[in-house]
C-alpha cells in the first residue's frame, strides 16, 4: 500500500510540475526517478506532452533519470539538467577496502540524503562516480569522509573520465523466438521459468516502461533493463539457424 500511495503522489507531482512549467514559462524538474517511477511517468507522458518533458540521467548508461518540463523554443533558451558528477576516491588506494556499489550507496544514505537527489553510481579503479543533483554536491563533498573503513575524498569529474572506455559491444544469442523472456533467459543464462518470474516480479522494463507480459516481442532498438541483472539493447534477428532457431544480436556496454 505504501508503494501505491507513493506512486499516486508521484503522478500528482508530475502533473503539478508540468502545469507549473507551462503556466510560468520556466523549466521544472523532478528528482532522480527509478525504473518503476519512470514507468509512472510514461503512463502520463501523452497527457503531459503539452509541457514537452524529456529525461536525462547524466549519461546514456544511467538508469536513474530526471524529467525536465519546458520547451526551449517557447522559452527562447536552453537549460542544462542540474546534474553533477562526483568522483569518490580513497585517500590511499594502497590501503583501501575493495569498494562496491552498495558500499558507496550505503555511505551516502547514512548521511541522511534523499534517494531522489542521487542518480547512478559507476565503478572504476576502486572509485565511485556518482551522478547527483548539483544542489547536493557541496554537502556530499564536505560530509562524506568514509566508505566502509576507507577514508575518501570527493571531487567534481567529467563524464568522459568515468565512462571513457565504455563501448557498446555486439553479442549474438541463439533463441527460439524474439520474445522478451526468451532473449533474457539466453542472455542471463536462466531457464524460461526463471525468466518469466522476472516479469511477474515487475523487474523488467522495455524503453523505460514496465513490462509484465513475458511473451511480448522485442523490436530492434529496444532498451531492456532487468533489475538485478543489467541492461541491454536489442539489435534484431540476423538469421534462422539450421535447427529453426534465431540468431539475434544484443548490444551491451563493456569496458575496453
Amino acid at each position: 500500500m505504501d508503494e501505491e500511495k507513493e506512486l499516486r503522489q508521484l503522478k500528482k507531482r508530475l502533473t503539478e510540475l508540468a502545469e507549473k512549467s507551462s503556466r510560468q514559462n520556466i523549466y521544472t524538474y523532478t528528482g532522480f526517478l527509478g525504473m518503476a517511477e519512470q514507468d509512472v511517468f510514461h503512463q502520463l507522458e501523452r497527457e503531459l506532452s503539452y509541457a514537452h518533458p524529456i529525461l536525462s540521467g547524466g549519461s546514456e548508461l544511467a538508469e536513474r533519470q530526471l524529467v525536465r518540463f519546458g520547451n526551449p523554443e517557447d522559452m527562447g533558451y536552453e537549460e542544462e539538467f542540474p546534474i553533477a558528477l562526483l568522483k569518490i576516491m580513497p585517500l590511499q588506494q594502497k590501503y583501501a577496502d575493495a569498494l562496491g556499489h552498495r558500499d558507496f550507496l550505503g555511505a551516502l544514505m547514512n548521511l541522511g540524503i534523499e534517494r531522489s537527489t542521487l542518480g547512478d553510481i559507476f565503478l572504476k579503479d576502486n572509485c565511485g562516480y556518482l551522478f547527483c543533483l548539483e544542489s547536493i554536491v557541496d554537502f556530499i563533498a564536505e560530509e562524506l569522509r568514509k566508505v566502509k573503513h576507507t577514508d575518501v575524498k570527493c571531487t567534481l569529474a567529467e563524464v568522459s573520465e568515468a565512462l571513457e572506455k565504455q563501448e557498446k559491444v555486439r553479442r549474438n544469442l541463439t533463441v527460439s523466438s524474439e520474445r522478451a523472456d526468451a532473449v533474457i533467459a539466453a542472455l542471463y543464462h536462466l531457464s524460461r521459468t526463471q525468466s518469466a518470474e522476472l516479469f511477474k516480479a515487475r523487474r523488467v522494463f522495455v524503453n523505460g516502461k514496465m513490462c509484465e507480459n513475458n511473451s511480448s516481442v522485442l523490436r530492434s532498438g529496444d532498451a531492456v533493463s532487468v533489475r538485478g541483472e543489467g541492461k541491454f539493447y536489442y539489435d534484431g534477428a540476423d538469421r534462422e539457424t539450421k535447427k529453426g532457431k534465431l540468431s539475434v544480436g544484443i548490444l551491451l556496454y563493456e569496458s575496453r
